[in-house]
């Protein structure tokens, strides 16, 4: 039976679409939203009887099929052919999920061995992200650490011929960054890069990003004041490449995984074209990420019109975030059709994002 309604302050309040069903119409949006995953074909009030334990007529599962029609929450995609789900019913059955599957023993230990097997920050964001596109066959994404907070680590300087320099950059992130800065008719020492170096160290090690590159553009501008004046060309070059490294590192970065899964046939049936260009359009999707794990909520969905402000109205999100040194800030999850498996997409990229805080803490 409908719920009863609630008031407050006299005032009657508008019953939700969970309210408005009964448990038995609920049941049988399930039992819907699971037989057109699994089959990508509309459900007939038949099908439900034949393959869930409902225990009563077809004529009465149609019934509930109207209702959930009534609310929107299923549609008839051609004439007198079953019901698929509409974004809002998926959105009701996410919200109604009684219990996520978890995953099996050998999953678990494909996951912690995959990741544990990993070098490096970059190596492991890779890994996550192949490994998270492979076990639920949909786009997978996983941003970078925060960097708002992230602080310059330490900074070599390596002479690696007369006229190169290697500038090493490394973060609290565990990020490490090299590049090369070739110096014009130069003919450096392992003296003068050592005696540059501390300078530079001084000014930006322990700082976080902002200031680091502010602290790198300060010694740019006082260069003449402190530098041998036959020497300013080849200091100003590698300050040069130094304060590059720190601002590219500045930047909110994103790591994606297949996206090649879209493009099987049947599996996506809204407007692929946009759903690649955001992909592509990386900003857009770290905006969408930041908005789904603002209530500090384990595991966050989105779907379909829902995303439409990001341009990805036939879509649907899941996404979670993982902790490094105690902050979690950072993003990951997946994206595919609305025409997915909730349950298990949710149950993985929770167990991803638990595993990959793990493998950051453990260095």
């Amino acid at each position: 039976m409908p719920r009863v309604l609630e008031r407050r302050c006299g005032v009657a309040e508008e019953p939700t679409a969970e309210q408005r069903v009964s448990e038995r119409s609920l049941a049988v949006l399930h039992a819907i939203v699971a037989d057109y995953v699994a089959s990508n074909e509309p459900v007939g009030s038949k099908a439900i009887v034949e393959r869930h334990r409902f225990g009563v007529s077809a004529a009465t599962i149609r019934n509930d099929m109207a209702l959930l029609e009534e609310e929107d929450l299923i549609a008839a995609p051609h004439t007198s052919s079953g019901r698929v789900p509409t974004d809002k019913g998926y959105r009701l059955y996410v919200d109604t999920l009684a219990k996520i599957r978890p995953l099996t023993s050998a999953q678990r230990s494909a996951i912690e061995r995959f990741l544990g097997e990993s070098t490096g920050l970059d190596d492991v964001l890779a890994r996550t992200v192949r490994l998270l596109a492979q076990l639920t066959n949909q786009v997978a994404v996983v941003q970078y650490p925060s960097l708002t907070r992230t602080r310059v680590r330490h900074i070599d300087l390596i002479a690696v011929g007369e006229d190169r320099v290697l500038c090493v950059l490394i973060l609290g992130t565990g990020v490490v960054e090299q590049q090369l800065a070739r110096l014009p008719a130069a003919r450096v020492t392992e003296a003068w890069v050592h005696g540059l170096q501390s300078r530079i160290a001084e000014a930006v090690v322990g700082c976080d990003l902002e200031s680091a590159v502010a602290g790198a553009q300060a010694l740019s501008a006082s260069v003449d004041d402190w530098a041998d004046p036959d020497e300013t060309g080849l200091v100003s070059r590698v300050l040069e490449v130094v304060s590059a490294q720190l601002r590219a590192n500045r930047s909110e970065r994103i790591a994606i995984a297949g996206a090649a899964n879209l493009s099987r046939p049947g599996e996506f049936d809204g407007d692929l074209p946009s759903v690649l260009e955001a992909i592509e359009e990386q900003v857009t999707l770290l905006r969408l990420f930041g908005e789904l794990v603002r209530d500090d909520r384990e595991v966050t969905a989105s779907i379909g019109r829902e995303n439409e402000p990001y341009g990805l109205a036939g879509a649907s999100v899941i996404a979670s975030t993982y902790e490094q040194n105690g902050d979690a800030r950072s993003k990951l999850g997946v994206l595919g059709p609305m025409r997915m498996d909730y349950a298990s997409n949710i149950a993985t990229v929770r167990a991803v994002a638990s595993y990959l805080s793990r493998v950051l803490e453990e260095g």
